[in-house]
């Protein structure tokens, strides 16, 4: 859903208290039911109010003309505000996909025309036009912003909280100019994320042997990532792969990795001792240096041009606006589960399991799911065969989501409105902006088929998009339209992901299997969480430090990650100054983002629960109408709790026993 957050310019107009007050009491004697509403509605337009909007008595007369008192009428003109931006956000976000679109899929080799073409953002002067043609101003005026508390106490009203959400659109006024220079400085991380491929096939070990396929090339970090996970079932080669790996991790995060490995083929490598070749001899290299932390404080510099606008941070921002939980409650939450004293208890029986010392990529630990002790050569094997391109992916849409339970008719109908398409990247979901679009399923797809992995991923994917149409064709009001945040969509994506073996006809007999699931999700929660208290700790740094270089900034993170890893990890593994937490892509490409998957964890653990026992489909279905809710009104109602982890620490802790 198009969301316009503008926030008002230092030539903001002067409105005199007094004048807001005298229009207040003329609004009021009209309509003297709705007081509070009426204060709101007038102190925000005079919050935005500029000069280049009028005078006072322009702003007096503005007010007084256009305030709805009758209810009927004020009905009506939501419904046709709500048609009016679904199709202004439809349409852009159709430019954007058509923009994006060689940036995102695999149509061949870029070319700098592209990127100049997906980095421009169609809907970056939509705010300042409606505000000169003051459509924002009779939306401020009658649809307030609510604060959060005043939105709780909305209840079950769903027309009031459709008229909260209308009323959360016009609350601030950026400059266009620094929205397109945000938008520049995300799409030019995302690229370089998004090509920041290590080609395995010529990386060698500490012997000097080569371990991966000729033809292997990673994504970093997620690709590499798998590949640990990949490898805990395949003894003393898989444990030297891993180990590989990881050494590869730390040259990027220190950032001395040659920039003639990266995303080439050219030269053998020793992640060990940095020495790069070519026919056997020695090649002198170029240390990448500083590239990728001055893609993160590129990112920083665009947010804090838009903070003196909103008068909070990025930070702030990201937290109470958007995933409507304050960054305490967020960090206090985080710091409660990585404290917990059971998972010294899940690091045991980790290291029991792997009969030696944990080690740090150990935080990607994979062997309590079924699938670990699964030949994934095989599973490679079926999916290719199922999924040889994104076509074929695509016309089985409907047969996955009826092994999931979905009727015939609902499984036609959802996949009707998503359509597959080849990624250039690891994979993403795009959803639709108006009735009558498709949602986009993006996953990598080699040229021999579908692999394993990109089938995992797939899957989640489709969580996504299946969220993303429930979410918006089948809500009562188009202002209610999505989830509360990310975190919510992801918890969805992680639903669908867990049952991937499920949709392949793979059973585990296991009768531990739900032991095994519980520790799982315990320890891929440890991961995410940690992660995501670098991602902040990070963020914070950069306010704190507002002016440093992208040197200084690769030595604090490289130290953040060091100082949480000791404080929450050191003592489950017993290896202190860790870096790996610092390797996660997101944190260049999707600032603040992380936190949505830990949250999206805490969610889908307490989905899971609910769902136990019941029509699996029919409980989606229900559960994803709500639309966006608050985080806490949207769980009460979903599942008749609140967003906790205790849960899950509850049934590790049953595990354990």
């Amino acid at each position: 859903m198009l969301i316009c957050s503008l926030a008002y310019l230092n030539g903001q107009a002067s409105i005199d208290p007094s004048v807001i007050k005298s229009t207040i009491s003329t609004l009021t004697s009209r309509d003297n039911s709705n007081k509070q509403s009426i204060e709101k509605g007038v102190s925000q337009v005079a919050r935005l109010w500029l000069e280049t909007d009028g005078d006072e008595k322009a702003f007096r007369s503005f007010c007084e003309d256009n305030y709805i008192a009758d209810p009927n009428e004020k009905y009506q003109v939501f419904l046709k505000i709500s048609d009016y931006l679904e199709g202004i956000s439809g349409h852009f976000n159709e430019m954007s996909l058509r923009l994006q679109k060689n940036l995102q899929l695999d149509n061949g080799p870029l070319h700098p025309i592209d990127e100049k073409f997906g980095s421009y953002s169609p809907s970056s002067h939509l705010s300042d036009d409606l505000y000169n043609n003051k459509i924002a101003f009779i939306i401020a005026l009658n649809f307030p912003h609510l604060t959060l508390e005043e939105k709780e106490a909305l209840g079950t009203d769903r027309k009031a909280w459709a008229y909260a959400r209308l009323g959360d659109m016009f609350t601030e006024r950026i400059p266009a100019t620094l929205l397109q220079a945000a938008s520049n400085a995300e799409s030019d991380a995302d690229i370089y994320i998004s090509q920041y491929n290590i080609y395995m096939g010529h990386v060698i070990n500490k012997k000097g042997q080569h371990l991966f396929p000729k033809d292997m090339i990673l994504l970093s970090h997620w690709n590499l990532r798998d590949e640990i996970k990949a490898n805990y079932n395949k003894g003393k080669k898989g444990l030297d792969k891993q180990r590989t790996v990881y050494e590869v991790m730390k040259r990027i995060i220190s950032q001395d990795i040659p920039v003639e490995v990266i995303n080439s083929g050219a030269y053998e490598w020793n992640p060990y001792t940095n020495m790069v070749q070519q026919d056997n001899k020695e090649v002198k290299t170029t240390p990448e240096s500083t590239v990728r932390y001055q893609k993160m404080l590129n990112n920083f510099k665009a947010m804090q041009g838009i903070d003196k606008y909103t008068g909070n941070t990025y930070i702030d921002r990201k937290f109470n606006d958007d995933m409507e939980v304050a960054l305490q409650d967020v960090e206090k939450l985080f710091d409660e589960f990585l404290s917990a004293p059971e998972l010294k208890e899940v690091g045991k029986m980790i290291s029991k399991r792997l009969e030696r010392k944990l080690e740090a990529y150990d935080i990607w630990y994979d062997g309590f799911k079924a699938r670990s002790n699964l030949d994934e050569t095989k599973l490679d094997a079926q999916t290719q065969a199922l999924y040889p391109d994104a076509a074929a992916l695509d016309k089985k849409l409907p047969d996955i989501l009826m092994k999931l339970g979905f009727s015939a008719e609902r499984a036609n109908y959802l996949a009707d409105k998503i359509t597959v398409d080849a990624a250039r990247g690891s994979g993403h979901a795009w959803g639709a902006s108006m009735k009558g679009q498709q949602s986009r399923l993006r996953t990598r797809i080699p040229a021999a088929g579908m692999n394993y992995k990109g089938y995992n991923i797939a899957i989640h994917e489709f969580g996504h998009n299946v969220e993303q149409t429930l979410s918006l064709y089948d809500v009562d009001y188009y202002m209610l339209s999505g989830v509360p945040n990310t975190a919510f969509t992801e918890a969805l994506a992680f639903v669908f992901q867990k049952r991937d073996l499920e949709i392949l006809g793979i059973t585990d007999p296991n009768p531990e299997k739900q032991a095994m699931e519980i520790l799982d999700k315990v320890w891929s929660m440890y991961e995410i969480c940690g992660v995501s208290m670098l991602d902040i700790s990070v963020w914070k740094w950069m306010y704190a430090h507002p002016d440093a270089t992208a040197e200084q900034l690769k030595e604090a993170t490289i130290a953040l990650s060091k100082e949480i890893w000791n404080k929450y990890y050191a003592p489950v593994f017993g290896v202190k100054d860790e870096t790996v937490l610092a390797v996660y892509s997101h944190m260049i490409s999707y600032p603040l983002y992380l936190s949505a998957y830990a949250f999206g964890q805490i969610i889908e653990f307490q989905l899971d629960q609910y769902l136990e026992g019941k029509n699996f489909a029919n409980e989606v279905e229900r559960i994803f109408r709500q639309g966006r809710l608050t985080p806490n009104q949207w769980m009460i109602l979903a599942t008749g709790s609140p967003l906790t982890v205790e849960p899950m620490l509850e049934a590790v802790r049953q595990v354990i026993k």
